[in-house]
């Protein structure tokens, strides 16, 4: 008889400890709860014995980690991770013997497993919690938890579930004090200041390693100590338990893992890797965010600036980079712009988004385009850090939000078209979550058995994919090194490893790329396709090109715009069908203006204003008709898609007889819509548009002087008027112009169409009302009207016109949309712009004449060269100005109960937000800068060369604005605050255009700001004031210009010192500014930085584009930026006032 041979006890385990201790260096993880796997008792819910039966299907993926969510019991009321034993097993789930076989098999198959470690709070059902609300005061199984007699303290701490706590404390009736949780109130938080707690947290570590467990999530490991007078993260306490918690794991169970969650930016993340002595893991949060905002802006910029300020892991460390998880797609590490951003383009349903995120799957984000998908998951397995997938985003599964919470990324899992999609054979009531039916991700057409059968599913790419990345050691610890090319829609980077390289290359755009990259390194190697093994041509010295199809990639072994000049596009021609007139929402004459016109229309003059915006489709919702019989009009309401996503619009279309459609096609153009034609003749195709018998034009705006009453009847009556699709509702102000209103339009009086480089159309009624008509819009509200109404409904503030009424669209299921606003009219012939060149012509003529030198920079301000110059005057009216906006932003820092106006402290998160704003600005414009260096004429050339000089001082002045505390406000503010937007009346200004810059989304608009914002736009535009005089042909002999330019250097400094000294003073008792002068200087001079950036890159791409900016010179900008990057502006901005 044979001796029985038994394999050793844990032999799998050991085997694992005798392979290299930073196995997860080459790990793919695959993150999954048990509950939502595989039910094999037929319960409703997964269990342990299910996610082992489906241990060959994981093998079979080629993961080589799993991570288990909480299976610990609990109530349940946060899916497990409010805990209330952390040694057992939650019942559903199965019990610790189906733990310890489950184990094994893993291990058995090579796959390790890391569960979680929910260190920073329980559930308020644990035995710990329930005997510390018994226990008294002051006692060690009180300390368990964090106490307080008053919910004050640690009052700086941020709320992170803030759409369901309003508070981190919650009072206890039983204990009769309140107790500390920075998430659930249901989830008190243990105090680690009480040794007992972390003895307790190392024997919970020991039974589970002491099993076999390969590796530890800490959750939320950020938060685990309170401090006063901190934000209660990222506290030293926490570094030094973390240290204490790897040394006693690296001595009791070599060879484990600890992976942690910190929420944080990457400086502040990077700090629990330590010296390579804490966590060997941390989860990369900013990154996943940026490589969703680069795929939808396709640029590559946002992912660059992210991954240029992570600090690199240790050599014992990894950073885990993911797509999706099991919470929100989490946006609390973005500025508010990006924020914004996200929200517009993956989140425009306002119930997809919870908390400071968005409750998606990968595939309903990325709206199941297969090339998205892909092009994302070769980022993930291609880019440095070790990758996690969730469960289902293999096979593309989608979701539900409407379950509420994170449920709905959370459903079961889709093995088969079968009942309940294969995950359990009991009643769909009894689930212990409905599983998909929305029809675009029905489980019977998204599930693993429909794909296993199919090798070009998702699935089966999916697997390439995790071979490409198990087969390249290069990919999980070699370096990556960003390649640099031309064309900012392609990411390009190497990744190599003992002498291998990987060259990845992936097009975030949409259109097809080609591009130039300098391989001259590998001149000679002939690159391989790592798919399908393809050779590609042979590396010279000179650029290697490639072309990527849209949203396409390359992954290669390496061993050893539009022109200027284009051609107009075509004349349109709208064709009338029989002889029922012009009615734009007849289906035929509809489809002509949607399909071809009306995107061609709006994309000319989106290019005509500089916006670049190219129109994808159009869909017209309404037409109202608003003219006379002789001078029809319409107010349309539409909706355009673009590159950058949807938004709502409104255009006021009108009929032009024959003569004055050739008038506006000759001086007008851009006004100029499509002619009009009448029915095709009978039997025969159309004629050549040019040869066909026209009946007009449409045209943009009003044409004749009596027309458009029917708006202003419209604005004189409170009524709703039916469209095709919703209904126009007309609002008014609190005094009642209804009368009023109603005696203009009885009148007929004549109208004026002002012209202008506005954004919107703008008439004017008998000069006594004002009526903006947004071209652009968006649902929920506008902020021109918001600030308006806000400052003279609310506030009182007189210095700005009063508001009359407003137009609005509503459709059901939906926000209003605001299609038009009535103010009074200002009687005003200029502007604080024409007043500031009038002023300064003058001023320079006088230099001219007296021919003295300019005082230089580091002289105080002093008189004008000649006492007999009257520039008192301006001196006047910039001080004027200087009050009036701090008396605005006063108003606006002022309490209300209004969560759209309420003033917010300008903190270090706002500071960290706006640092990365500026940050990532900066580094895409100045390499735009490096590289169009070469095309410049010398001077501009020679001053780039001087700005891109200065670029590690840009760097250390953004690191200090992040890192200082300067206090203050951020409120709602004007936006672009221009010159231009302040008219005079002859004795005083008048506020007007709170719309902000028409180049960012209506809700970027509508965020709260510093009111040094406003005070850098206008320093700005005098800047650009002082430009336009200085490039007027009539001012002098270009010899004269150097002589010119210091003297209005001189005038500019001259201005803006006199309007900060105003504003100051009149700010002062607001407390809406820092309260110190650093702090005003570093903000102050941060934001004109930012503002002048902003600018250099409008007109570099307006450059690139053809198009020439004649307002906006770009030597002009280069020497504002390099004066403020020198020491002597740039770091005392306000020494303007001294």
């Amino acid at each position: 008889m044979k001796a029985k041979t038994t394999r050793p006890k844990n032999a799998d385990r050991q085997a694992f400890e005798q392979t290299d201790p930073t196995w997860y260096k080459d790990a793919v993880i695959y993150e999954v709860h048990v509950r939502s796997f595989f039910d094999s008792n037929q319960s409703g819910h997964g269990d342990f014995l299910g996610l082992k039966g489906k241990l060959d299907y994981l093998q079979d993926l080629g993961v080589t980690a799993l991570w288990l969510l909480p299976f610990y019991p609990s109530p349940l009321r946060d899916d497990g991770y409010d805990i209330a034993d952390y040694c057992g097993i939650h019942p559903a789930y199965g019990t610790l013997a189906d733990f310890r076989s489950f184990l094994r098999e893993a291990h058995r198959r090579g796959i390790r497993v890391i569960t979680e470690l929910v260190l920073n709070h329980t559930s308020d059902q644990h035995a710990w919690f329930q005997r510390a609300r018994k226990a008294p005061a002051g006692s060690p199984e009180r300390d368990f938890y964090v106490w307080s007699d008053t919910p004050a303290k640690f009052a700086g701490t941020r709320i992170i579930f803030n759409d369901s706590e309003h508070s981190n404390w919650s009072w206890d009736h039983e204990a009769n004090a309140y107790y500390w949780h920075r998430f659930y109130s249901h989830q008190p938080d243990l105090n680690f200041d009480n040794p007992q707690v972390l003895a307790e947290l190392l024997r919970i570590v020991d039974f589970w390693l002491g099993m076999g467990v390969d590796g530890l999530r800490l959750d939320a490991v950020p938060y685990l100590y309170e401090r006063e007078g901190t934000n209660c993260e990222n506290l030293p306490e926490t570094f030094a338990l973390l240290k204490r918690l790897r040394a006693h794991v690296d001595a009791k169970h070599p060879g484990r893992m600890l992976l942690a969650e910190a929420n944080q930016w990457p400086e502040d993340a990077a700090r629990y890797f330590g010296a390579g002595d804490m966590s060997q893991m941390i989860f990369h949060f900013p990154l996943m965010t940026r490589l969703f905002v680069a795929l939808e802006m396709e640029d590559r910029a946002p992912v660059m600036d992210i991954l240029e300020q992570t600090p690199q892991a240790p050599e014992n460390c990894q950073w885990a980079i993911f797509l999706r998880n099991h919470d929100e797609l989490t946006l609390e590490m973005v500025s508010e712009e990006e924020r914004d951003f996200m929200y517009q383009v993956y989140a425009r349903d306002r119930r997809a988004r919870i908390n400071l995120g968005i409750r998606r799957r990968l595939a309903p984000l990325l709206k199941n385009d297969r090339r998205k998908i892909e092009l994302m998951n070769v980022l993930l397995m291609t880019m440095s850090g070790s990758p996690v997938i969730y469960y289902g985003d293999e096979i593309g599964m989608g979701d539900n939000y409407y379950l509420g919470d994170r449920d709905g990324v959370r459903t079961p899992m889709q093995w088969s078209p079968d009942k309940n999609a294969g995950f359990s054979r009991v009643n769909p009531q009894r689930l212990y979550l409905p599983v998909v039916i929305d029809p675009e991700y029905h489980y019977q057409a998204v599930n693993v058995e429909n794909q296993q059968r199919n090798p070009s599913s998702l699935l089966w790419w999916m697997k390439q994919l995790i071979g490409l990345r198990r087969r390249h050691r290069a990919l999980g610890r070699g370096s990556m090194r960003m390649l640099r090319q031309d064309s900012s829609k392609v990411l390009a980077y190497e990744r190599t490893l003992d002498g291998e390289c990987l060259l990845v290359v992936v097009n975030l755009s949409r259109h097809a790329q080609a591009i130039r990259l300098d391989l001259s390194p590998h001149a000679g190697g002939s690159p391989v396709e790592v798919f399908g093994r393809s050779p590609f041509p042979v590396i010279g010295t000179d650029p290697y090109p490639l072309t990527l199809g849209p949203h396409g990639y390359y992954v290669l072994e390496l061993h050893t715009r539009r022109e200027p000049g284009r051609p107009e596009a075509p004349r349109q021609v709208l064709r009338r069908q029989g002889s029922a007139g012009w009615r734009f929402l007849d289906t035929r004459i509809k489809a002509q203006l949607q399909r071809v016109i009306l995107p061609e229309f709006l994309s000319r003059r989106s290019e005509l204003a500089g916006h670049g915006r190219q129109i994808v489709s159009t869909s017209l919702l309404d037409a109202l008709p608003v003219g006379t019989a002789e001078s029809p009009a319409w107010l349309c309401v539409l909706e355009t898609k673009g590159a950058a996503g949807g938004e709502a619009g409104t255009l006021l279309l009108s009929y032009a007889d024959m003569d004055e459609a050739r008038r506006v096609e000759r001086d007008e153009p851009g006004r100029y819509v499509c002619a009009l034609a009448g029915p095709p003749a009978q039997g025969g195709a159309a004629a050549d548009a040019e040869a066909e018998p026209l009946e007009g034009a449409l045209v943009e705006g009003g044409l004749a002087q009596i027309a458009h009453t029917g708006l202003l009847r419209l604005f004189a009556r409170r009524r709703r008027i039916a469209g095709r699709l919703g209904e126009f509702v007309v609002s008014h102000g609190r005094r009642g112009w209804e009368k009023p209103l109603r005696e203009l339009a009885a009148k007929g009086l004549e109208l004026e169409l002002l012209p202008g480089a506005s954004d919107n159309t703008l008439i004017v009624y008998g000069r006594r009302v004002l009526l903006k008509i947004f071209r652009r819009t968006a649902e929920g509200g506008d902020p021109d009207l918001e600030v308006l109404r806000h400052l003279t409904e609310k506030a009182g503030f007189a210095h700005t016109p009063e508001f009359l009424g407003a137009l609005r669209y509503e459709r059901s299921g939906g926000d209003s949309v605001v299609v038009a606003m009535m103010r009074r009219f200002v009687p005003s012939d200029s502007t604080a712009w024409d007043l500031c060149a009038t002023a300064l012509g003058l001023f320079l003529n006088h230099a001219l004449a007296a021919r003295e030198q300019a005082p230089t920079e580091q002289k105080p301000v002093g008189p004008a060269p000649d006492r007999r110059v009257p520039d008192e005057m301006a001196l006047s009216a910039m001080a004027l100005i200087g009050r009036r906006t701090a008396e605005m932003h006063a108003v606006l820092a002022r309490p209300t109960d209004d969560p759209g106006f309420a003033p917010e402290p300008f903190d270090k998160a706002y500071s960290r937000a706006v640092y990365q704003d500026i940050f990532g600005k900066t580094r895409r414009i100045l390499d735009q800068l490096e590289l169009a260096r070469q095309t410049l004429p010398p001077e501009e050339a020679r001053l780039a060369e001087q700005a891109l000089a200065l670029r590690d001082r840009l760097t250390e002045r953004l690191l200090a604005f992040r890192d200082t505390p300067v206090g203050g406000l951020k409120i709602r503010v004007h936006g672009e605050y221009d010159l231009r937007h302040l008219l005079f009346t002859g004795r005083d200004f008048m506020i007007v255009d709170f719309e902000g810059r028409t180049t960012r989304s209506l809700s970027a608009r509508r965020l709260k700001r510093s009111p040094l914002r406003d005070v850098c736009d206008l320093l700005g535009s005098l800047t650009l004031v002082v430009e336009a005089v200085l490039g007027a042909p009539a001012l002098g002999r270009s010899e004269d210009a150097e002589f010119l330019r210091d003297w209005a250097e001189h005038w500019r400094r001259r201005m803006a010192g006199h309007f900060l000294q105003s504003y100051l003073e009149a700010a002062v008792g607001a407390q809406l500014l820092p309260p110190s002068a650093a702090g005003l200087d570093l903000v102050l001079g941060t934001f004109r930085i930012d503002q002048t950036l902003y600018e250099l890159g409008q007109m570099l791409e307006a450059r690139e584009a053809g198009e020439m900016r004649e307002s906006v010179p770009l030597g002009g900008l280069l020497r504002t930026l390099c004066r403020l990057l020198s020491n002597t502006a740039a770091e005392e901005p306000s020494r303007e006032v001294r």
